[in-house]
C-alpha cells in the first residue's frame, strides 16, 4: 500500500532539499566572501570619517590659537564700584586702568498717576504720546481702563510702556513710561492723552517763564583775557568793544562780557538758554599796530686787506634785507589770533567750560543756533562771551531762559523718573551721553552705567588669560585624540586602547575593533611624525624671543616629570600639561605665547610660520575636499560600488543555480514516485492474481 501522497518539490521524502542546501552552501563561498570584503570596506571608510572628524576638530581647535579670534587678543575688564559702572573691553583695547565717576545715570520719563478706580472708562478720542522723535497716536472707540492699557502697548513696540499697579481691592495707579533714555527722548502727551493724563492726576499745567538776558554795561562784566599767547600789542578783552541794540548784541574783535544766569534757571535740572548767532570777517586789529620805520638798514661795504703794497678786496655780500616794510613788520607785528571757541559757562568756583558744537545747530536763516541745557555744566553761574579773535565781529541775540520740561504746557505730578543723559566725568571733563552702555569716551571700551558712584570708580583692562589657557588646554586634548586615532588605526596592540583610560566601555569596544585596521599604510604614521615634529620643533619668531617652544610653556611629552619612570603614553607622542607652568608663562609671556603658535616671518603681514600655523596647514592636506582622506574614501567608496554590484551579480547565479537544482531534484522525485507507483500497481495486480488462484 501506498506510504500516502508525494508531490514533488514540495514535500521532501528523499531530502532533497539539504541535498541542493548542501550543494548551495559550496556555491555561496564566493559571495560570502564578497560581502565579507563589502563589511571590510564599509569599516575602513568609517574609520577614515573618524580620522577626519578627529583631525577637523584638532585643526579648528588649533586655528582659534592663531586666527584674528586667538584667545590671546581677549581681554578682561574689572571695576572698582561695579554697582555704579561696568565695562566690556574689546579685543583692541589697551591694557591699564582709567577712572569714571558717575555724576548721574542716564533715565527715562516715568510717570505714575494717582489712585483711580480699577474700572475707570476711558474716554474716546485721539491719543497722541511722543518719545523723541518717534510719535505714537491712535484713535481710541472707548473702554476698560485694561483695555486701553492693552491697545497702546501694542503700538508702543519699543517706545512706550504702560502698566496697571494695584494700589488696594478697588484702586489701581497708571503707570506710563518711555522706554528711551536721554533728556532729547521727554515723554510728550498730545490731544486726549493730554487731558486723560491731567484727569487721573499724572500731569498738572504748568506755564514756562522766558527771560531774556538783555545786555547792559552795568550789569555785565568783563571776562578774563585768556590768550595762549601773550603779546604786547594785543590789546585785553573788553566789554567797551560790546554794543548793544534791543535784542541784538555785536562783539567786535577782542570783546567780550560775561552775564549772570538768573537763579530760578540755574536750579532747575530742566534749565535752557538759547541764542543764535553770525560770524564776520573784519579788519585785522594787528595791522593797525604796525608802525613805518624811522630809518632803512643797509648791508656795511665789502672790506680790504692790504699786504706789502697788494690789496685783496672782499667781494659784494649776496645777502639782501627785506624792505624796510617788512623790517619792521617781522620786527614789531603781533600774531594773529583765530579761535572758534567763543561761548563759555562758568560755573560758581570761577572755572569755565566751553559751549562745544555739540549745542550748535543752522536755523533757515543760516545763523548758527545755540541750545544749552544748564544740567550739563554743574553749578552754573554765568555766561561769558569773549571774542578773542582780532579779525572777526560776532553778532548774537540776547539769550533766552527758560525751564524745558514747563515749556510742554504740563509737568509730571508724580514722576519715579524724568527723562536725562547720563553725565560721567573722564580725566576731568565732564561727558554726557544719552544712553547707559557708552562706547565712545575710551577707545574699544564700553562703559555700561548703573548708579552714581560715590567715588571714582577705577576700571582695569587686563589679559584674559583663563581663556588663552583653556584654548591651550583644548588643542592638547584635540591632539592627543588625534593621535590616539592613529595610533588605534596603525598599531595592532591591545594596550594602545586600554591605555584611553578617558573612553567609555563601549567606545574601548569599538576602539578593539579599529585596533590595526590599516596597519599596512604607511600614511597615518607619516602624518603622526609630522605632528609630533612640529609640536617639537623650535619657532625663534624674533631675535628677542625667550619663548620659542611648547615645552617652555609647560606642554610637553613629559610635562608632569621624570618621576613616574618610563611611561608608554609618552612614547607613543601624547602631550601633557603642566598647569603651574603654563599660568606662569601666560602671566609674564603672553605675547610671545601668541607668537609662537602663528606669526609673521617676512613682514608681510600675513602670518606664515608657527605651531598653529603649520598644523593648520599639515592637516589641510588632509581634511580638505581632494585630500589624503577624501581620495581613501572615495576609492572605497569605488570599491563598495564594484563589490555591491558583484553581490547582486553572484547573488543573481545562486538564484538562477538553487531554482535549477530544485527542478532537477523535483523531477527526479517525479521519476521516483513514478515507478514506486508503478511498482506498486503490479505488487496489487499480483496479489489480486493469487487470490483467484487459490
Amino acid at each position: 500500500m501506498a506510504d500516502g501522497l508525494n508531490i514533488p518539490g514540495v514535500s521532501d521524502k528523499y531530502k532533497t532539499n539539504d541535498l541542493v542546501e548542501s550543494l548551495m552552501e559550496v556555491e555561496r563561498i564566493p559571495l560570502k566572501r564578497e560581502e565579507s570584503n563589502l563589511e571590510t570596506y564599509k569599516k575602513q571608510q568609517d574609520a577614515w570619517r573618524g580620522v577626519n572628524q578627529k583631525m577637523s576638530s584638532l585643526r579648528d581647535s588649533v586655528k582659534s590659537l592663531y586666527s584674528f579670534e586667538n584667545p590671546f587678543s581677549n581681554k578682561l575688564s574689572s571695576s572698582s564700584e561695579e554697582y555704579a559702572v561696568t565695562a566690556d573691553a574689546g579685543r583692541e583695547a589697551e591694557f591699564g586702568s582709567f577712572k569714571i565717576e558717575v555724576l548721574q545715570p542716564a533715565a527715562s520719563d516715568r510717570f505714575l498717576s494717582e489712585e483711580i478706580d480699577s474700572d475707570m472708562q476711558v474716554a474716546p478720542g485721539k491719543y497722541t504720546y511722543s518719545v523723541g522723535e518717534k510719535k505714537i497716536d491712535f484713535n481710541w472707540k472707548g473702554g476698560k481702563l485694561n483695555d486701553f492699557v492693552n491697545a497702546l502697548n501694542r503700538r508702543g513696540n519699543d517706545t512706550i510702556k504702560a502698566s496697571l499697579i494695584g494700589v488696594s481691592a478697588n484702586k489701581k495707579s497708571l503707570l506710563i513710561e518711555s522706554l528711551k533714555t536721554g533728556k532729547e527722548n521727554r515723554l510728550v502727551f498730545e490731544n486726549q492723552a493730554l487731558d486723560f493724563a491731567k484727569k487721573t492726576g499724572m500731569v498738572s499745567s504748568a506755564k514756562s517763564e522766558t527771560i531774556t538776558l538783555k545786555y547792559s554795561s552795568l550789569s555785565a562784566k568783563t571776562p578774563e583775557t585768556k590768550d595762549e599767547i601773550q603779546q604786547e600789542k594785543i590789546p585785553e578783552i573788553s566789554k567797551s568793544k560790546v554794543k548793544a541794540n534791543g535784542n541784538d548784541i555785536t562783539i567786535e574783535p577782542r570783546g567780550g562780557f560775561e552775564l549772570e544766569l538768573p537763579s530760578s534757571i540755574r536750579k532747575s535740572s530742566s534749565g535752557k538758554i538759547e541764542f543764535s548767532f553770525t560770524e564776520k570777517k573784519v579788519q585785522e586789529i594787528t595791522e593797525e599796530t604796525v608802525q613805518t620805520p624811522k630809518e632803512k638798514l643797509e648791508l656795511p661795504p665789502p672790506l680790504r686787506v692790504t699786504y706789502e703794497g697788494i690789496s685783496v678786496f672782499n667781494n659784494p655780500s649776496d645777502s639782501t634785507l627785506p624792505p624796510a616794510q617788512e623790517q619792521q613788520e617781522q620786527k614789531s607785528k603781533p600774531v594773529e589770533i583765530s579761535s572758534s571757541q567763543v561761548f563759555f559757562i562758568k560755573d560758581s568756583d570761577g572755572n569755565e567750560q566751553p559751549v562745544d558744537s555739540k549745542y550748535f545747530s543752522k536755523d533757515s536763516r543760516g545763523k548758527t543756533k545755540v541750545s544749552v541745557s544748564i544740567s550739563d555744566f554743574p553749578n552754573a553761574q554765568s555766561l561769558v562771551v569773549r571774542n578773542s579773535n582780532t579779525g572777526k565781529e560776532i553778532s548774537m541775540t540776547a539769550p533766552l531762559c527758560f525751564d524745558e520740561k514747563k515749556s510742554l504746557g504740563f509737568e509730571p505730578k508724580n514722576a519715579i523718573s524724568t527723562a536725562q543723559d547720563a553725565k560721567l566725568k573722564y580725566e576731568g571733563i565732564t561727558i554726557s551721553r544719552p544712553t547707559n552702555d557708552i562706547d565712545d569716551i575710551v577707545p574699544n571700551v564700553t562703559l555700561h552705567v548703573h548708579e552714581k558712584t560715590e567715588k571714582p570708580a577705577n576700571i582695569k583692562i587686563e589679559p584674559d588669560t583663563e581663556s588663552a589657557k583653556d584654548a591651550i588646554i583644548t588643542f592638547v586634548g584635540k591632539y592627543n585624540q588625534a593621535i590616539a586615532e592613529m595610533n588605534i588605526l596603525s598599531i595592532n596592540k591591545p594596550e594602545i586602547v586600554s591605555e584611553l583610560d578617558y573612553l567609555s566601555s563601549d567606545e574601548q569596544d569599538k576602539a578593539y575593533e579599529r585596533l590595526g585596521m590599516f596597519q599596512g599604510d604607511f600614511s597615518l604614521t607619516n602624518g603622526k611624525s609630522s605632528l609630533q615634529q612640529i609640536v617639537s620643533s623650535n619657532y625663534r619668531f624674533s631675535d628677542d624671543a625667550s619663548v620659542t617652544m611648547l615645552s617652555q610653556i609647560g606642554v610637553s611629552t613629559n610635562a608632569s616629570g621624570g618621576a613616574r619612570g618610563y611611561s608608554p603614553s609618552q612614547m607613543r607622542g601624547y602631550l601633557e600639561v603642566d598647569e603651574k607652568k603654563l599660568d606662569e608663562c601666560l602671566k609674564s609671556n603672553l605675547n610671545q605665547i601668541k607668537n609662537i603658535f602663528g606669526y609673521d616671518s617676512d613682514g608681510d603681514l600675513i602670518i606664515d610660520d608657527g605651531i598653529g600655523y603649520k598644523i593648520d596647514r599639515q592637516l589641510t592636506s588632509w581634511v580638505q575636499s581632494g585630500g589624503i582622506i577624501s581620495s581613501k574614501t572615495n576609492s572605497l567608496e569605488t570599491q563598495i560600488k564594484n563589490s555591491n554590484s558583484k553581490i547582486t551579480r553572484l547573488q543573481t547565479q545562486l538564484d538562477r543555480k538553487e531554482a535549477d537544482l530544485k527542478r532537477k531534484y523535483a523531477n527526479m522525485e517525479g521519476t521516483l514516485n513514478s515507478l514506486e507507483s508503478q511498482q506498486s500497481t503490479m505488487q496489487n495486480f499480483s496479489n489480486q492474481n493469487n487470490g483467484r488462484n487459490r
